[in-house]
């Protein structure tokens, strides 16, 4: 029997309009969320499955903000690919996958479904709790600083290109005298100039780096320098040696010895052989390539990046951490 008017508009409604996908899995997940694997999940009111979600974020048919949770992660991985390669792919989602249809968005979207009205929230009776928003970055917060080291992850090169080097502590001068490494004192890297950039560390062009002495103590596994150093050329600021350093990588040898909630390190594919490691704990966040230096962002430090130079244990740490990182299937 044929469906009446009132069916077919019915169900016009009740589509999902996809305007983009993301995966939420161990190895993979919108850090914006959480530190850690499970708590991402826990931030959308989800178990965290081990073989992980694929998020499906859409408008229905009247404009308004839905988020399909589906446990068809492979669906999700292969949507995601075709569309970064340019090619389209219909992404409609297996009923029986479905794990939950959440109302609203977790996540910033800047686009909206065409010919449907402008996106909104689900009405309160719609079911499905609270209607889910972006975590608030308006403000340096644990959210900004994970979106900063997913910036720094996705630009290396950039941010890479911007440290010098020569400003950190050679282990030969160390061993000729020059304690600059173990004794909190800091070297020149750039000369006199400006202090005063405090964006978020999200543009190279705009955001601060802040190179610090990781100190000189059997908790620091790397060189920094002590100079405040903005990241668009201009000066420094010589400073002490910086205690949020030593503080991170002290809990990510830790995390070696104590194993983390999943999720917290992890570790994807960067070019040669060498890795891209990211690690998150509570208030800071690491960005490092096993074969070269670290970055490191806190909560304590809005809009600062602070490198973390080689030094004799560094690499050691970050080969470790790579072996217990989890990785993209």
């Amino acid at each position: 029997m044929a469906g009446t008017d009132e069916d077919a508009v019915a169900a016009e409604d009740d589509a999902l309009y996809v305007l983009t996908a993301v995966l939420l899995t161990p190895a993979k997940f919108p850090s914006v969320l959480g530190d850690d694997y499970p708590e991402a999940c826990a931030s959308l009111g989800l178990a965290p499955l081990a073989d992980g979600y694929g998020l499906v974020i859409g408008q229905d048919g009247g404009g308004a903000r839905w988020t399909v949770v589906i446990d068809d992660v492979s669906l999700v991985a292969v949507a995601i690919a075709s569309w970064d390669c340019g090619m389209e792919y219909d992404l409609s989602p297996d009923e029986r996958t479905v794990v939950a249809a959440l109302p609203g968005w977790p996540l910033a979207i800047a686009v909206a479904a065409p010919g449907v009205p402008e996106p909104h929230d689900p009405e309160p009776d719609a079911g499905g709790g609270p209607a889910l928003a972006p975590p608030d970055t308006s403000t340096w917060g644990s959210a900004q600083r994970r979106l900063g080291a997913d910036e720094i992850a996705l630009q290396w090169a950039l941010w890479r290109e911007q440290i010098d080097d020569s400003a950190f502590p050679s282990p030969l001068g160390a061993l000729n005298g020059d304690h600059s490494a173990a004794d909190g004192t800091t070297t020149d890297s750039a000369g006199a100039g400006s202090d005063d950039a405090t964006s978020v560390a999200t543009d190279p062009d705009t955001a601060r780096s802040d190179t610090a002495d990781s100190g000189g103590s059997d908790a620091a596994d790397g060189e920094a320098v002590g100079d405040k150093v903005s990241a668009n050329g201009g000066g420094t600021e010589p400073r002490k040696g910086h205690s949020g350093i030593r503080r991170v990588l002290a809990e990510a040898r830790g995390y070696v010895e104590t194993p983390p909630p999943l999720g917290r390190v992890r570790s994807s594919f960067a070019s040669g052989d060498a890795r891209t490691l990211r690690a998150d704990g509570p208030g800071w966040s690491l960005v490092a390539r096993t074969d070269d230096i670290a970055f490191v962002l806190l909560d304590d430090e809005p809009g600062e990046v602070l490198p973390v130079g080689r030094g004799p244990e560094l690499p050691g740490l970050l080969a470790a951490l790579d072996r217990m990182a989890v990785r993209p299937s």
